[in-house]
């Protein structure tokens, strides 16, 4: 059935969740949802953040709800999501935005380092995902969950291997999520942004705590643009996509490695 253009997104009246959504890329993309006319529940683990967000969303004529909780805990992350459906009264998009970075060259990599970037950008989406999926599952009117990995899980990291690594397995994870929950008509996909201009990244960079050649500011994506990245994965328009990982970097990753002029 083709998609009329006053439907285009396909996702007027639709419920949508975003972990991660107080701020940065994660407030971008549940304004991003709202405009495309979904109800909104934001998640964030600052209470103001979050009802900063769900008063932007209120403006544009949505329902914004506040949840806080801790997705990289487990049964935590289980209690958001299904307080989120409790008050939205179902889910048909859920769009995980969380993430952290740590900075450490691998000879020096510690433990405690591997853990908490591999649990803050890779097992966290399980949390989340899993007890979303099932909920769509059970609705049986399918639903589209969206996750954020990074380039650098596509090339080399260096001195940021924990995190690349991390970031690495979402495009497998969602590869294997697509396949998995096909039946059931859930799309699993991930953006995967190069450098967008955050909270985070600036206050990384002002800091001193990642190399400044790595975060050139002149060169960095807005958060809207990555937003509107997860907003077409999330709707219509990618209704026969599933599995995929979206490159969202200004075309960095496609030059050429060893181009002399």
């Amino acid at each position: 059935m083709p998609i009329s253009a006053d439907s285009l997104f396909g996702l007027e009246g639709k419920r949508a969740f975003v972990a991660g959504g107080g701020q940065g890329i994660g407030r971008s993309c549940a304004l991003m949802l709202a405009r495309a006319g979904c109800d909104v529940a934001v998640l964030d683990l600052e209470p103001a953040r979050a009802e900063a967000v769900a008063e932007e969303i209120a403006a544009l004529g949505r329902r914004g709800i506040v949840v806080v909780g801790d997705a990289l805990d487990r049964t935590d992350a289980a209690r958001v999501v299904g307080e989120a459906v409790e008050q939205l009264g179902g889910l048909d998009a859920c769009a995980n935005i969380i993430g952290l970075a740590s900075w450490q060259s691998f000879l020096e990599l510690e433990e405690e380092t591997w853990n908490r970037d591999l649990l803050g950008n890779l097992t966290h989406h399980v949390f989340i995902a899993q007890p979303a999926a099932r909920i769509m599952v059970e609705q049986g009117t399918g639903g589209a969950i969206g996750m954020v990995a990074s380039v650098s899980g596509l090339f080399a990291a260096p001195n940021h291997g924990a995190y690349g690594a991390a970031k690495a397995g979402i495009y497998g994870l969602v590869k294997t999520l697509g396949e998995e929950l096909a039946p059931h008509r859930i799309r699993v996909n991930a953006i995967a942004p190069g450098s967008v201009r955050t909270p985070r990244i600036i206050a990384m960079q002002e800091s001193g705590e990642a190399p400044t050649q790595q975060l050139d500011l002149d060169k960095m994506a807005e958060c809207d643009d990555v937003g509107a990245a997860m907003l077409f994965l999330c709707s219509d328009l990618a209704r026969k996509v599933t599995g995929q990982t979206l490159v969202v970097d200004g075309g960095v990753t496609t030059s050429f490695p060893f181009r002399t002029s």
